[in-house]
């Protein structure tokens, strides 16, 4: 973000602020840290990785990441491009498991695309990094040294990876992939150096093979291409249409699919040489091909062609663009079989619920035997609604406890349509160890039938201040780019179970319309009522990507909110653009008694602007935010970076220990969560308490609490968001404070005295 005006605004900032991009040290500094802040439940399974992310175009690598020679996993999401590493890690009554292991995703560059291997160039046992060039199609490599503690660490070594052409004028020539293909990197002809196998970028009909010509291994010179390696040839008439012995496709007059080609070579039949799996875009298919040649000399026949892979168990079909991983997934030391929808977006064809294959090698040879186990491999272990996740937190069934609302697009719809539901997750834990089940994967009927929704952003808010949670959600009809913040009021009175009728559906007036904006309901102004943000990438209207939109108090609730800011903080990117599809959400966050804001955006990366009611026109902030206890610093969060992604935000404590934890939806349809580092209200703040003698009781509170203090105080009560929701104006040492019609949760008690000293302690409501 822009920096203008740092000095002025400086002056009004907590201790321990520093601008974004600054590095930080640990020490006392406000942040946040990856955490499993809650058990999340569906039918008899306790995730054992619910706040992962979600996965939905998974490509697997293996790599041993933290020292204890077990291989680990690395993930690259192709659809987010996101890094996801998961560490070899003992289960609970023996065996391994795999556990998610964030902090070792910030050891991977942050700028990739299209896809990533790890392949051993250079011959010294680690993993080394290739992946798309900046450059569309091309190779770009990173080399595996040993970084601190034998971790490892990428250092760019090839920005373009490029074959040597002695036809004149001879010279250097780019080795092109493709921009949609899928390479294979292995040592194809034994020489213990790694070539490189890739579907002609042209048409895609042929596959090259590029010979390793280095004089030793650690280079990457390559000779010339072998045009059509093994005699094959891809006709585009069908999915499983080939040609060899270099004949050529009959010409078939129908639509020819050429927008891809995954590869993988492996030894499927024992004989030695390397055999061929391959999967196309646009088809469902993953088909075999046997070598009946050799590595030097392959020869591939039509006798070896199998469309139906594997044909001894369940075959290896998807939706779209089947892609094969051959590594260890079942810790027995035998290479298994993943199989993913190498995708870039889906076009209303996967539920990424279910798309990653699993085969286990059942094989005692070198001969591998494939058989089927599930499809959601990894995901069935995560908080994964498929795509475009989105949650809110609120009692929901009038325990006094906060419930989860998440919103998501899928296939998991009564019609098997591809529609935006609502899942509702009861909190069946305590107010301190909350508890997810899941019990409505379609909570008010949202995803039909007779409800289209392509999108829905749902958020659990008081906006006509009886005390009562009311459903607010921006979303998108089916089909359409028109944008809506709509609600339902909630009919049941506070803290009994919500009651909210569909039919009485009402929509805020005069806001932007542009497809996936956010909606955020916060008391920006301190006056009582909810406001309402808006982060939007809309051209139609002037002004920037966050609206402020003021609750006047008036009635119809739909029309009480007026446009006060059209580029509310003037946020701009490094780049001095706006940022693209912008959430937020507002809470004191840091626990200085004041409200914040949290916002994402395309980028993956998470803002923080503290006290923002003290914030000039041009809103100062803070990236840092992520501390890594593997590196033991703050760094920032990247979630993926992706221009078409979407973030949803939300900020609730959980636990009731003052300190709210923050959840990001993601575009790959999971949760991340986010638990406070160094809250000021958990450490200063109560001194602060103590220092003007500020005490509550009883606390938890029902119906009523006291306030004393040393000296005569005026007191304020604000719910997390910052929200007034009682006010003693009149300085008294003792106050009562009249809670009734208040939602049960965790509250902040501001006490000032005459000379303006202040302080805060939490009160929680049941």
């Amino acid at each position: 973000m822009l920096r203008r005006g740092l000095f002025v605004l400086l002056l009004s900032l907590p201790l321990g602020w520093a601008p974004a991009g600054r590095a930080q040290s640990a020490g006392s500094l406000f942040g946040f840290e990856h955490r499993d802040v809650a058990k999340v439940v569906q039918g008899t399974d306790t995730l054992r990785n619910a706040w992962a992310g979600g996965l939905n175009s998974a490509q697997f690598s293996s790599i041993e990441l933290n020292g204890d020679n077990q291989p680990d996993l690395y993930l690259f999401d192709r659809i987010s491009r996101r890094s996801m590493t998961f560490l070899s890690a003992p289960a609970v009554g023996g065996g391994r498991r795999w556990q998610y292991a964030p902090e070792y995703e910030a050891l991977f560059p942050t700028d990739m695309q299209n896809w990533v291997l790890l392949r051993d160039y250079d011959c010294d046992n680690r993993p080394d990094l290739f992946t798309a060039s900046q450059i569309p199609g091309n190779i770009r490599v990173f080399r595996n040294v040993a970084g601190a503690g034998g971790r490892p660490s990428f250092q760019l070594t090839a920005p373009n990876l490029y074959y040597f052409d002695p036809a004149p004028p001879p010279g250097d020539v780019n080795i092109t992939t493709g921009g949609f293909n899928l390479p294979d990197i292995r040592d194809v002809n034994g020489d213990g150096k790694v070539d490189i196998l890739c579907h002609d970028f042209g048409g895609n009909y042929d596959i090259r093979l590029f010979l390793n010509t280095s004089s030793s291994c650690g280079g990457l010179t390559f000779a010339p291409p072998i045009e059509r390696w093994g005699g094959t040839r891809i006709c585009f008439s069908a999915c499983t249409s080939f040609v060899f012995d270099n004949a050529t496709c009959r010409s078939v007059q129908q639509i020819n699919h050429t927008s891809g080609n995954n590869l993988l070579t492996l030894d499927l039949d024992g004989d030695g040489d390397l055999d061929m799996l391959t999967g196309r875009d646009y088809c469902t298919e993953l088909t075999k091909v046997i070598n009946s040649g050799t590595n030097l000399v392959p020869r591939m026949t039509s006798t070896g062609l199998e469309t139906n892979f594997p044909s001894n168990t369940t075959p290896a079909h998807l939706a779209n663009f089947p892609s094969p991983y051959y590594l260890d997934l079942t810790f027995d030391g035998r290479p298994d079989l993943a199989v993913t929808p190498n995708v870039f977006d889906n076009l209303d064809t996967l539920d990424t619920r279910q798309t990653v294959l699993l085969y286990e090698n059942v094989s005692a040879t070198s001969t591998p035997t494939f058989e089927y186990r599930r499809n959601d491999f990894l995901q069935r272990d995560m908080l994964d609604l498929s795509e475009k996740a989105a949650p809110t937190f609120g009692d929901l069934d009038g325990d006094g406890l906060k419930d989860m609302l998440v919103g998501g697009v899928s296939r998991n719809t009564p019609n098997g349509f591809y529609r935006a539901t609502l899942s509702y997750y009861r909190n069946v834990g305590t107010a301190t160890k909350p508890v997810f089940r899941l019990i409505d994967s379609n909570y008010l009927g949202l995803a039909g039938p007779g409800q289209f929704y392509s999108s829905l952003r749902p958020s659990l808010v008081d906006l006509n201040r009886d005390g009562a949670l009311d459903l607010a959600f921006s979303g998108n009809s089916r089909g359409s780019s028109y944008n809506f913040v709509g609600y339902l009021l909630n009919t049941a009175a506070a803290n009994q179970p919500a009651a909210y009728n569909l039919g009485s559906i009402a929509y805020i007036d005069n806001l932007p319309s542009r497809q996936y904006d956010n909606a955020t309901f916060a008391d920006i102004d301190g006056d009582g009522n909810v406001d309402l943000l808006v982060g939007t990438d809309t051209n139609a209207l002037p002004g920037g990507a966050l609206r402020y939109y003021r609750n006047n108090g008036t009635l119809p609730l739909r029309s009480a909110f007026v446009l006060v800011n059209n580029d509310f903080g003037q946020l701009r990117t490094d780049a001095n653009q706006r940022p693209v599809s912008l959430a937020s959400t507002v809470a004191d966050i840091d626990g200085d008694g004041t409200i914040d804001m949290l916002t994402i955006d395309t980028t993956g990366e998470l803002r923080f602007f503290p006290n923002l009611r003290a914030q000039s026109a041009i809103f100062l902030d803070r990236s840092d935010l992520l501390y890594n206890s593997l590196l033991g610093q703050y760094q920032a969060t990247n979630l993926g970076g992706k221009l078409t992604n979407s973030y949803a935000l939300a900020a609730t404590d959980l636990n009731a220990d003052g300190a709210p934890e923050a959840f990001v939806g993601t575009e790959t349809g999971g949760v991340v969560a986010f638990g406070t580092r160094n809250n000021l209200l958990l450490g200063t703040r109560q001194a602060a308490a103590l220092a003007v003698g500020l005490s509550v009781y009883p606390n938890p509170a029902t119906a009523t609490a006291t306030v004393e203090a040393a000296q005569p105080v005026r007191l304020t009560l604000l719910d997390l968001t910052g929200r007034r929701v009682r006010t003693a104006t009149t300085p008294a040492r003792t106050h009562a404070l009249d809670l009734r019609g208040l939602a049960a949760g965790l509250y902040l008690v501001r006490a000032e005295t005459a000379a303006g000293q202040s302080s805060v302690l939490r009160l929680a409501v049941r």
